[in-house]
């Protein structure tokens, strides 16, 4: 007979006690008391033969370099993980975009935003581990409310990639007044390049020369985000 002890060891979490189950420290204590690794497992639900499910959602966190790699992550990346069939990546990616969901609801349910920090939790979650770049515009009313966020141009951003025309064409289809401007640096350097500048400079020009207003640029990445603005580093 196989003692409770080599069964845990063999992987079954639910020999494990009460105290160490993710999801009963979760019901007990609340989630904020389980470890990473413990909150795959309960989305996870099963390990694989060999493998229980926090050994698993400790080996995709070591994977993907923590939390915010797995929130980047795409069906291809998670399938490459032994075990990971079609079922746990699906799970994991239906979570991931509810993440998504909520921060971007946070964001048109704010009243007004006020800054760089009002956007940025949703921001980072959305852009900051993508592969290439994107420039994304956040088309806000006078009252500096979100109205829309639209993508306007993918890959490489310079000025030859982003047309100001189009950036104008929709906040006017938007009903905006304001804007503010975001990409992303796969690289993760968040110091703007001189084409940055020269880009923002640019889209400036044009939001005045059509009595719109140009809020901020940010760029995002892993570590954090850049604000031109709070480090004056082009005249809004």
């Amino acid at each position: 007979m196989v003692t409770h002890e080599k069964e845990k060891k063999a992987g079954g979490i639910k020999y494990w006690p009460a105290s160490e189950r993710p999801r009963e420290v979760l019901l007990e204590k609340g989630p904020e008391f389980v470890s990473d690794a413990g909150l795959l497992a309960i989305i996870l639900r099963t390990g694989i033969k060999g493998k229980d499910a926090v050994s698993l959602g400790r080996e995709l966190l070591d994977q993907f370099g923590g939390l915010r790699g797995i929130l980047g992550a795409k069906q291809n990346d998670l399938r490459r993980i032994r075990g990971l069939g079609a079922a746990k990546a699906a799970q994991l990616l239906a979570a991931i975009e509810i993440s998504r969901r909520q921060l971007k609801e946070n964001i048109f349910d704010r009243r007004v935003i006020r800054g760089p920090e009002d956007v940025a939790d949703y921001l980072s979650l959305s852009m900051a581990d993508k592969k290439e770049e994107v420039f994304r515009v956040l088309y806000l009313n006078s009252a500096h409310m979100v109205l829309t966020i639209e993508d306007v141009c993918k890959g490489t951003i310079d000025q030859s990639a982003v047309y100001p025309r189009e950036v104008i064409k929709g906040a006017f289809d938007a009903g905006a007044a304001a804007l503010i401007f975001v990409h992303n640096h796969p690289s993760g350097n968040l110091e703007p390049s001189e084409q940055d500048l020269l880009l923002t400079r640019k889209l400036i020009d044009a939001c005045r020369a059509v009595d719109l207003k140009p809020l901020d640029h940010l760029i995002v990445g892993p570590a954090g985000y850049t604000s031109f603005k709070e480090r004056g580093l082009v005249l809004f």
